[in-house]
């Protein structure tokens, strides 16, 4: 059974002495801390120019990952602090004897939730898939046969979960551990707390992904021995139960692309008006106020309303959920997203069929999707080749002018191949929507 003084760690990367909830500064709270830190730095500020839903849309309405990360964390911080009131009435001496406060159990979820997609690479979930499928099907089988099985397995299933792990603890030069962020936050982030191999050996929601690359593996197994994750044993690898926490991170996502997707279907006329405004109220019919709604003129105005209804409903609904399972979460038993325990599921699934139908499979962004997957491929297949020739002595001067160019941006020279092949991949997912298609222009002298 996990307990919430360990999974509540504020401990750092290279902290020698324990941090003490108590001794902390009030007007200054390592939770905080983390969610600033998380703010500032310049992977999060790059997911203005990553699509969240429309690739390279100029509508400004239209959510990027930025804009939904940040909604994100704002959910996550009333969920935290909803599930944090309850945990403190049921376990007293974690207030009395340890000081901790509800805000806390906010202050984490909150900065989980801001960076939980910071790994993402661009052009969406189709940005992983062909990261993958370069090194699956494409150019960069060929590495193949000289990796480890789990090390060819984080290349062709690259995860931006598992990304996202490494951009705020990865080491550089001069920066130790990263964003060194809290554990308990690091905790909470750690969606799928096991590495690329076994895939999905159970069904539990935690083992739908992986969480880490094998160079972040010792650090990971430090952070959920500190927290105190639960460790389990499937066939040679040890997986790990979920920070309880890392349940409202997930939940906040949920709620918000459920719902903010789905608004910005309708505002992008994908999704018809009335067809989807009466979707929204069969979720919200339990806390309409139907006088205030008919008095709204505008359909932004309507929508605006019944998404801040829907969203505090299943805000409260998904809190609710965690302390009646509580026991269960905390015992590592609890095996799927909160949100699947919904009595709203049927309304959930309505609409996401809707958005699925509608806008993720519309034209503008298949098409945008096909271009992603094109101008991700001529990146990895242009630095990894450069950097492949420059290892076995063979750079071209094509390669080099390559090197010349983008070297310093990833680790070319290391003598570990799947050092240089992990390196050039986080590189290829950092960069921006426009930003890659501007390296693609370049690269393939469309634009000098």
């Amino acid at each position: 059974m996990m307990n919430w003084e360990q999974l509540l760690s504020l401990k750092r990367q290279g902290d020698t002495n324990k941090r003490l909830r108590k001794e902390q500064d009030e007007t200054r709270l390592g939770f905080e801390v983390d969610y600033d830190r998380i703010i500032f730095s310049s992977a999060f500020r790059s997911l203005q120019d990553k699509t969240q839903v429309i690739p390279l849309s100029k509508t400004s309405f239209v959510h990027t990952r930025l804009t939904h990360s940040l909604e994100v964390s704002v959910v996550g911080r009333s969920l935290g602090r909803v599930v944090g009131k309850k945990v403190l009435e049921k376990h007293p001496h974690l207030a009395t004897i340890h000081g901790y406060q509800f805000n806390d159990f906010g202050a984490i979820v909150a900065a989980a939730s801001l960076s939980h997609d910071i790994g993402n690479p661009p052009f969406g979930h189709s940005g992983e898939k062909a990261i993958g499928e370069y090194f699956a099907t494409g150019k960069g089988k060929k590495y193949k046969e000289f990796l480890t099985p789990k090390q060819y397995q984080d290349l062709i299933d690259f995860e931006g979960n598992a990304n996202g792990f490494k951009i705020l603890t990865e080491s550089r030069k001069g920066i130790e551990g990263g964003l060194r962020l809290s554990y308990a936050t690091l905790g909470a982030f750690m969606k799928y707390p096991k590495a690329s191999l076994p895939k999905k050996p159970t069904p539990h929601i935690a083992h739908k992904k992986f969480g880490y690359f094998q160079n972040e593996s010792a650090f990971f197994k430090e952070v959920a021995e500190e927290v105190g994750l639960i460790p389990q044993q499937i066939g040679d690898e040890i997986t790990y139960s979920r920070h309880p926490l890392t349940f409202l991170v997930e939940a906040a996502d949920d709620i918000c692309y459920t719902i903010i997707d789905f608004e910005d279907g309708i505002n992008l006329g994908l999704i018809q008006e009335e067809y989807a405004l009466e979707y929204l109220i069969k979720l919200v019919k339990d806390s309409i106020n139907t006088a205030k709604y008919n008095s709204l003129s505008t359909t932004a105005d309507r929508l605006s309303y019944l998404r801040a209804l829907a969203i505090n409903t299943l805000i409260q609904e998904a809190a609710n959920t965690f302390i009646t399972y509580e026991e269960d979460i905390l015992s590592g038993n609890f095996d799927t997203a909160l949100i699947d325990k919904s009595k709203y599921q049927a309304q959930i699934d309505d609409i996401i069929k809707i958005s699925v139908a509608n806008i993720y499979q519309s034209t503008e962004v298949v098409e945008k999707e096909i271009a992603g997957y094109e101008i991700l491929a001529t990146l990895l297949d242009r630095y990894c080749t450069a950097t492949n020739n420059y290892n076995n002595q063979e750079a071209s001067n094509y390669d080099k002018l390559i090197l010349k160019a983008e070297g310093s941006n990833f680790d070319y020279s290391h003598e570990d191949l799947y050092t240089r092949l992990i390196s050039i991949s986080n590189y290829v997912a950092s960069l921006t929507d426009g930003n890659a298609l501007l390296k693609f222009q370049k690269i393939r002298g469309l634009q000098v």
